[in-house]
């Protein structure tokens, strides 16, 4: 299969969307399926207001119209709704080839934070973008339950993985980390407005609280703590070994679909507090012993007092959280992901099918 993927996310960009497409991709290429990448890299960009590492790529239409042409996909996966997501679109739908799309991000709850606005004025060009994709990725079924809701037909179940050989109990410590007074409490993510982390920083909790990532809000965020610690991006086995070093890992956003960080965190041990809302509840369970309860103790803690969360997720346990962490597999999501692919072609052929015959 020749499976072209555009996305407006990619390296130097770190988050979830990057690190799933990639390790995505390296899986499917190690199985022999053909892959052509569009990205941002390809093209002239700007930076997104208010996000400075974000780059949009400026008027990509003819680059992608070539780039795909040159390619004859046999399906597109479209994986964001910025200018090449839209650009791939258009030309899917003027050459009838199939496509996939993928709702990572929460973007009419984002855009409600940062303009004021409600989300149901940006919901609408959501509906536009997925509405003649035959299979629309995301990452739970409550998110699955949500977007029906909102008129997003055809959704399919591609969750997130693990690299099981970094993100294990048994790092040593992130020097930086050793020698701080303890709990360590520990955020990594995106820094920004949506990823709530006053909710956080504002707790009134015992030891240090520690930030790992970059964006936007962090000088800010900065001065107004400067008991925290703000690390800046790692990567790899520093992650790993600062996850090991934490007592808890604290999750306050209110509006990830997900949090690839929450089942790194687990798999290396380290209990996650968090609010019960889409994302944490997916993932460690309204009881935090999972979500089938299959743990035989509690992976952290879900409460709407994130500082009751932290409290209670420093007596979770360690070796449970491991378990559930590990539990997440990238070959299982890879599967999920190419038989999505599969059911959006045999979707486009059944219409055809259709077409003919009306």
């Amino acid at each position: 299969m020749r499976i072209a993927i555009a996305t407006d996310a990619w390296f130097p960009q770190t988050n979830g969307v990057v690190r799933s497409l990639a390790t995505t991709i390296t899986i499917l290429q190690r199985r022999g399926y053909e892959i052509e990448l569009i990205t941002p890299n390809e093209f002239v960009t700007v930076p997104t207001p208010g996000y400075r590492e974000i780059r949009l790529a400026v008027a990509p239409r003819f680059g992608v119209r070539k780039a795909l042409g040159k390619f004859r996909p046999d399906i597109v996966h479209i994986a964001t709704e910025g200018p090449i997501g839209w650009a791939a679109r258009s030309w899917c739908l003027s050459h009838s080839i199939p496509y996939s799309s993928a709702f990572h991000t929460r973007f009419p709850d984002y855009a409600a934070v940062r303009t004021g606005l409600s989300p149901d004025r940006f919901w609408p060009i959501m509906r536009r973008f997925h509405k003649h994709s035959q299979s629309v990725l995301v990452s739970t079924y409550r998110l699955m339950d949500e977007l029906k809701q909102h008129g997003i037909e055809r959704t399919q179940l591609w969750s997130r993985g693990i690299d099981r050989q970094l993100f294990h109990p048994n790092h040593d410590p992130l020097p930086e980390l050793a020698m701080l007074p303890k709990p360590i409490l520990l955020y990594v993510g995106r820094v920004a407005v949506e990823k709530n982390l006053p909710a956080f920083l504002e707790t009134a909790t015992a030891g240090t609280k520690v930030i790992v990532g970059d964006g936007p809000a962090r000088e800010k965020l900065q001065q107004k703590h400067p008991q925290a610690i703000f690390l800046g991006p790692l990567h790899g086995e520093a992650l790993a070994r600062a996850y090991c070093s934490a007592d808890v890992f604290v999750f306050p956003s209110l509006t990830d679909t997900f949090g690839l960080v929450v089942i790194e965190a687990l798999a290396c041990g380290t209990p996650v507090a968090a609010y019960p809302v889409q994302g944490p509840i997916d993932i460690l369970g309204q009881s935090a012993r999972g979500i089938y309860d299959q743990l035989g103790a509690e992976a952290g803690a879900l409460d709407e007092s994130l500082s009751r969360a932290i409290t209670r997720a420093q007596n979770a346990s360690r070796s449970a959280a491991a378990e559930l962490g590990a539990s997440f597999d990238w070959e299982m999501c890879s599967d999920q992901f190419v038989n999505a692919l599969l059911d959006a072609m045999q979707g486009t052929i059944d219409q055809s099918a259709e077409l003919q015959t009306s």
